[in-house]
Order: structure tokens, then C-alpha cells, then sequence
């Protein structure tokens, strides 16, 4: 289960606070408070917080000022509350770094939705990519090299260590043909002799593995007279 979102609402009217307290936590989400801005700047020194609600006009220091000093450090979402609705207002608020703006009076129900909404696009966009650096993928085979895993249409291939260095070589080098004797001295590390046929038998029992017929091969083709590819 993920762990709840902390929400902090800077306002110096204490009503609002306590009216939001009830919503924010009939939503699950956890509630941190300040008056002001130099109040938040502390407890974000100290809190990790996932949003932030700013009010705009606060005594000390306003919600404006307060912004900006956020987005020197952090970038989670801010929604800019104010009593004022002007265009202007609102421009100035988002120009800020704030990434909402709502108007008072406001429907709490509103601000929620808005938190929510911010929530998502924000989780959204900060998930770390997936590393793919060490996966191969010739359609349906899949091979990561870190883990030394083969699977099949999604169903795990066991191959023995030779095997997965002979897949793995011709994989990375896909379209390229590969003799016996360099297949051999790449995942060997010694001198090949034309009397052994330990590639064969590895190439075959690959197939065996992985070719739904290891006869008609649909991954590791054979070159004849060269050497074997992955195409």
C-alpha cells in the first residue's frame, strides 16, 4: 500500500485550516499547517511534503515571496490560494511557480479535486524510466543481460551459462554472421580447433529451447558455409 501524501496549507486564517483538515483527511492524506511563509520554509526544511496549498496574502512573509523561495529548493505542486480573482492576480500567482490557482471563496470539494488532480500529473511525470540498457529484445525473446534471464513470449527459458553467452552474442550483434571458430573463441576465451563441434551442440540445444521448430529456425539462423545470426 503506498504510503499517504502530505499535504501542507499555509494560511493565516485558522478556520480555513480546520475546515480543510477534515476533508484532506477524510481523503486519507496527512496535514501539516503554517501561518505564513517563513513558517512553511521551516517546516519544509524539516517535512517532506508532496503539495503544498499557499494562500497569497499572509503576514511577514506573502505567498508570492513564499514561491519563490520554494522553487529555489523544491518542485512539488503548489496550488496558490487567494481573495482576490482578477486576471492579474492569478498571472502573477502562476508566473510565481505555482502550478493552480483557486479563487476564495472557494468549495472545498473543489480543492480537493484540484489536489488530486495535481497529485496524479505530478507522480506522473517524476516515475523514473525503466532502465532497458540491459535488455535485448528480438520480437517475442527477451534477454537481460544483467540478471541473465531469457524469456520467451513472456515464459522463462532456462539456459545453461554457454548457452546464454552464445544468445547473448548473437543477439547484441543482431543481423551479423558469426563463424564457429569466433562464436567459440568470444564466449570460450581460448583457441578454437576445427575438429570440435561444441558450438553445434550448443546452437542446438538453444533451439531446442527457444524455436517453437528448432528445424525451421525463427531466431538463430544458419549461414551455411559461414556461421550462424540473429536477424
Amino acid at each position: 500500500m503506498a504510503a499517504p501524501k502530505t499535504i501542507l496549507i499555509v494560511d493565516d486564517e485558522k478556520e480555513i485550516i480546520d475546515l480543510l483538515e477534515i476533508y484532506l483527511k477524510n481523503e486519507g492524506y496527512l496535514l501539516l499547517r503554517a501561518s505564513d511563509g517563513e513558517a512553511a520554509l521551516r517546516i519544509l526544511e524539516k517535512e517532506e511534503v508532496d503539495l503544498i496549498v499557499l494562500d497569497i496574502m499572509m503576514p511577514r512573509m506573502n505567498g508570492i515571496e513564499a514561491c519563490h523561495k520554494i522553487r529555489e529548493q523544491q518542485n512539488m505542486p503548489i496550488i496558490m490560494l487567494s481573495a482576490k480573482g482578477e486576471d492579474m492576480d492569478k498571472i502573477i500567482g502562476l508566473s510565481s511557480g505555482a502550478d493552480d490557482y483557486l479563487a476564495k471563496p472557494f468549495n472545498p470539494l473543489e480543492l480537493i479535486a484540484r489536489i488530486k488532480s495535481q497529485l496524479r500529473r505530478y507522480t506522473r511525470l517524476n516515475i523514473p524510466p525503466v532502465s532497458k540498457e540491459h535488455e535485448i529484445e528480438v520480437d517475442e525473446l527477451l534477454i537481460n543481460t544483467q540478471t541473465h534471464e531469457v524469456k520467451l513470449d513472456g515464459r522463462s527459458i532456462k539456459l545453461t551459462p554457454r548457452e546464454f553467452a552464445i544468445l547473448e552474442l548473437l543477439a547484441r550483434h543482431r543481423g551479423i554472421v558469426w563463424s564457429i571458430e569466433k562464436i567459440y573463441e568470444a564466449v570460450w576465451q581460448e583457441a578454437y580447433f576445427d575438429s570440435d563441434n561444441t558450438v553445434m551442440v550448443h546452437i542446438r540445444k538453444i533451439r531446442e529451447k527457444i524455436e517453437a521448430n528448432p528445424r525451421k529456425p525463427k531466431y538463430i539462423k544458419t549461414i551455411w558455409g559461414v556461421g550462424y545470426k540473429v536477424e
